[in-house]
C-alpha cells in the first residue's frame, strides 16, 4: 500500500518523530455545535431503544453521508449507505456518542505540528463537516496541504475512491520516503 507510516493528523501532535506524513479525510478538530450536540443525543436516544435501524433515523443517516450528486449519479454508493444502515442502531448510537457528542476542540493541539507533511481533504458536499470547518482544521496545522473534492460528500473515500487516491498519490510523491 504505502511505503511511508502515515497517520492521522492527531497522532502527529503526540508523536512527529514517527511520522512522515499524515492525512485527514472528511474530519474537523472543532466542537460540535449546540444544534448538533442536542440532536445527536436525542439521535442516540432514541436509536439506543430500538433494536432495528427506525427508517425516519436510516433516511436522515443516508442524507448526512450522501450528497445530491451521489444521490443523482453513484448509485452503488447510496446502496453501500442503505446496506451500512441496516447495522444494529445500537452500534450507531455508540457512534454517534463518541464522534460527535464526545468530541473536544483539538485546534490548539494540532497548531503543535511542525515539520510532518499533512493533507487534509474536504468534500464540496459534506453535510457533516462542511468545507470551511474542515478548512479551519487545515489551517491549524502549519504547512498543512488543504484539497477540496468537487461533487463529494462525507464518505469521500467511499463516494469518490478516484478522487481521494489521486489526491493521496499526488500528496504522498511531494513527501520524502523514510528508512
Amino acid at each position: 500500500m504505502c511505503q511511508f507510516p502515515v497517520q492521522d493528523p492527531d497522532r502527529s501532535a503526540y508523536h512527529p518523530e514517527r511520522t512522515a506524513a499524515a492525512i485527514g479525510i472528511n474530519c474537523t478538530a472543532s466542537l460540535p455545535t449546540t444544534v448538533e450536540s442536542i440532536w445527536a443525543t436525542a439521535l442516540s436516544t432514541f436509536l439506543s431503544l430500538h433494536s432495528k435501524m427506525p427508517p425516519l433515523a436510516a433516511k436522515a443517516a443516508r442524507a448526512a453521508f450522501a450528497g445530491p450528486t451521489a444521490e443523482v449519479t453513484n448509485p452503488e454508493f447510496t446502496e453501500f449507505t442503505k446496506f451500512v444502515l441496516q447495522d444494529d442502531p445500537k452500534s450507531v448510537a455508540w457512534a454517534l456518542r463518541s464522534i460527535l457528542i464526545g468530541r473536544k476542540d483539538e485546534h490548539r493541539r494540532l497548531s503543535t505540528i511542525r515539520n510532518v507533511p499533512v493533507l487534509i481533504i474536504a468534500g464540496e458536499e459534506d453535510s457533516q463537516f462542511p468545507v470551511h470547518v474542515v478548512r479551519k482544521m487545515a489551517d491549524a496545522i502549519a504547512g498543512s496541504t488543504f484539497r477540496v473534492l468537487q461533487h463529494t460528500a462525507h464518505l469521500a473515500a467511499r463516494e469518490n475512491p478516484e478522487g481521494v487516491n489521486a489526491e493521496i498519490d499526488a500528496f504522498l510523491a511531494t513527501v520524502p520516503a523514510t528508512v
